[in-house]
């Protein structure tokens, strides 16, 4: 697929905030904000931060639920293990389907869908009627829209905005994930502390409005890749083309395997961050809410910092951001003072994102167009895929021994996986510049 050649297409603008500004060469904090000047991209990015902080307030409420209703750290586990085992189970067929179809029509799919699940889940909790496998069938099925929902809307970015804004558009991504993140959970917090948890339900299903609507909004005479002729492809074959391209490709290897390990071991720690409220903390649903704000306050300052910067990828800083996570998260895992814990959960944000957020951006940036989809997918299972596995793991140590050392656990494993991908990292770099320069040519 070939990047349109009109530069200009995609610079109207959408929303009175992404204003003229945004079509001049960016200096100072507007710089942050540049892939805004598209503006099919601005309409997702917007809809994507309202319905985000209707995400994350669900997300808090089905863990607090799961907690009400069994009062069990490894169902806690086991729920979040549901919801994303199809991730890990169908998201590479969703990204041969993102190779394949419209991504613009799927999302159009996968977000009305969600809205459907969580207008369910609202009516259990409210009627009263809620029981523990219904949250179990409700979270299964998100996962399954998710695992075609997530790598389409991951490759969905570059064909909005094209390779010279990539960077800043996958940070800006990850800024607003992260804003929801931070505002998402503390209002969680509260409504739960303040009406119970029904109306968290309620207003995720009313957050996929603007999304929906936005997306509906997109111009498809301005994206940035039209479909590749590879689409006539069978699915296996389709599959095992994506496959060899990350085999034999050392960078985008590397970048899987050292992400897949992190994700499986450390990334996984929101399944017992209600413990920490509880057991170790002792700060309740509002401390709740509070911890997991300030690690998102940390992930968007991070997101923030690294669109402001919009420099192309490279491996070394990335494995020395997956270190410093490493290590800020077992120092978390041992810390019993409430004030620490909360500055340490937002290193622990920071440093995620700059190293996901850099590894997402390295990887779409040396993918060819017609790949992206297949490689984003496999990158999806890998970050949130191995999220069943991991939530297991995590769950069955925390019932087993504590969350303590269940996250400190964690943390080392991801430890030594960032360690050995710094080893190891030099025909990485060598693959990022060559692999830069062949997609340039394209």
């Amino acid at each position: 697929m070939q990047t349109l050649p009109n530069q200009e297409q995609g610079r109207e603008i959408a929303f009175p905030v992404t204003i003229n500004e945004f079509k001049k060469p960016h200096k100072g904090l507007l710089r942050a904000f540049t892939a805004l000047r598209h503006r099919n991209f601005s309409l997702f990015w917007w809809g994507q931060l309202i319905s985000l902080i209707g995400t994350w307030m669900q997300s808090i409420g089905q863990a607090w639920l799961v907690l009400q209703l069994t009062h069990s750290a490894l169902l806690l586990g086991v729920t979040g293990a549901l919801q994303f085992l199809p991730v890990l189970l169908f998201a590479m067929f969703g990204g041969v389907l993102a190779d394949k179809l419209p991504k613009r029509r799927v999302l159009l799919f996968t977000q009305s869908f969600a809205m459907v699940q969580a207008t369910v889940l609202w009516l259990l909790v409210f009627t009263g009627s809620v029981q523990l496998w219904h949250v179990m069938v409700l979270a299964t099925l998100l996962g399954t829209t998710n695992a075609l929902d997530m790598p389409t809307r991951q490759a969905f970015v570059a064909e909005m905005v094209g390779r010279e804004d990539l960077p800043n558009a996958v940070a800006l991504n990850s800024s607003i994930f992260n804003m929801a993140r931070t505002v998402g959970p503390g209002l969680g917090g509260l409504i739960i502390a303040w009406l119970g948890i029904a109306p968290l339900f309620l207003l995720n299903a009313f957050s996929f409005i603007p999304v929906l609507i936005g997306l509906a909004l997109i111009d498809i005479t301005k994206l940035h890749a039209a479909h590749h002729v590879q689409q006539k492809q069978k699915t296996w074959q389709s599959l095992r083309e994506g496959v060899h391209y990350i085999r034999t490709t050392p960078s985008v290897l590397l970048i899987i395997a050292v992400i897949g390990i992190v994700s499986l071991f450390g990334i996984n720690f929101n399944v017992i961050l209600p413990l920490f409220a509880t057991d170790i903390l002792h700060v309740g649903a509002t401390g709740f809410g509070f911890i997991s704000s300030a690690f998102g306050f940390g992930s968007l300052l991070s997101a923030l910092w690294l669109a402001w910067g919009n420099k192309r990828p490279h491996i070394a800083p990335l494995l020395v951001w997956a270190i410093v996570f490493s290590v800020a998260e077992g120092v978390f895992a041992i810390s019993h003072l409430y004030t620490i814990s909360l500055v340490l959960i937002a290193a622990v944000g920071f440093a995620q994102i700059a190293f996901s957020a850099m590894s997402n951006t390295a990887l779409q940036t040396v993918t060819p167009d017609h790949l992206r989809g297949r490689v984003m997918s496999v990158y999806m299972v890998v970050f949130a895929g191995s999220t069943p596995i991991g939530n297991l793991f995590t769950g069955i140590l925390a019932h087993l021994f504590g969350a303590s050392i269940a996250l400190l656990t964690g943390a080392i494993f991801s430890l030594i996986a960032a360690i050995s991908g710094w080893i190891l990292r030099k025909p990485a770099e060598k693959s990022v510049a060559e692999s830069s320069i062949l997609t340039n040519d394209e």
